[in-house]
């Protein structure tokens, strides 16, 4: 473990993009043999307008990589927040703590918060409505929501108190879970049901993609599921019955327009309609 901290701390920029290429590459080939849905689409194509959010994504982290580093730095040198306050612990115990905390302030309350406040959810709609959701999917999101959820992340390095390595450690395990869980990917019924119990498991996090509630506003997690099952926001239904986009946006050629997806955080208020049987 010991190890694994050690190198976290001093990451090079090289070995993270390595892992969102690497990360990318593996699913889009996995569910390239093994997928779910059998999309009738150009998969590049479909591709191009999440791979440019990735790239502000990456850009906006890169930019506000100095405010992460200065307060993991101040919470380390000044013994603050919340695992630096539990008494003392093994390693890997601190360690998954840390992990398990900034997961619910970066991932479970900034997507909870974007679902519950309307010019939030405009602006996390460009991600919710990709009607074919893939591993590139997951990082589809507008660059004023990357900067929603770098707050966030930042919030949690603050308040439970991880130093730069946890937070590196957290930053990579959110992406490669991130492109898992929107791969277009079949996995048996039983193992993903069994993994949900303990992690986000595709299945759990593609109901979150339903097209209209209550499943819109529900499995907000992205590590952990605990999250989700602890604030009862799981919920279950049979991928079968899956239909991905935003209901009352359905327009799927607008949907895949950079510039239309740029724009829609200006758009009218609209959410989800409720479905008459959550049982479809």
């Amino acid at each position: 473990m010991e190890t694994l901290v050690n190198y976290f701390e001093t990451i090079p920029s090289s070995h993270r993009s390595l892992i969102l290429v690497g990360g990318l590459a593996f699913f889009w080939l996995l569910e390239s043999g093994l997928p779910l849905f059998k999309f009738k689409y150009n998969k590049w194509q479909h591709a191009l307008p999440n791979l440019f959010f990735t790239m502000t994504t990456i850009v906006i982290n890169f930019a506000l990589a100095f405010l992460l580093l200065g307060t993991a730095d101040w919470v380390k040198a000044n013994d603050f927040g919340i695992i630096n306050w539990l008494p003392t612990m093994p390693l890997w115990l601190y360690v998954l703590l840390g992990v398990l905390f900034l997961d619910f302030f970066g991932a479970y309350l900034a997507h909870f918060v974007e679902h519950k406040v309307k010019p939030l959810w405009m602006v996390h709609l460009v991600h919710h409505t990709d009607h074919k959701v893939d591993t590139t999917t997951a990082n589809r999101h507008h660059p004023i929501e990357s900067l929603i959820r770098f707050s966030f992340t930042l919030l949690g390095v603050f308040v439970v108190g991880t130093p730069i390595a946890i937070v590196m450690l957290y930053q990579a395990m959110s992406l490669i879970f991130t492109q898992f869980t929107h791969a277009n990917l079949k996995m048996s019924k039983r193992l993903d049901r069994v993994l949900s119990y303990v992690l986000v498991s595709p299945d759990m996090h593609k109901i979150h993609h339903h097209y209209r509630l209550p499943y819109t506003d529900s499995n907000y997690g992205n590590i952990f599921s605990i999250w989700d099952r602890l604030f009862g926001t799981y919920m279950y239904m049979d991928r079968e019955n899956l239909v991905y986009g935003v209901d009352v946006f359905p327009d799927e050629k607008k949907n895949t327009h950079i510039g239309e997806l740029l724009k829609q955080p200006f758009q009218r208020y609209e959410k989800p309609t409720l479905a008459a049987d959550i049982d479809e």
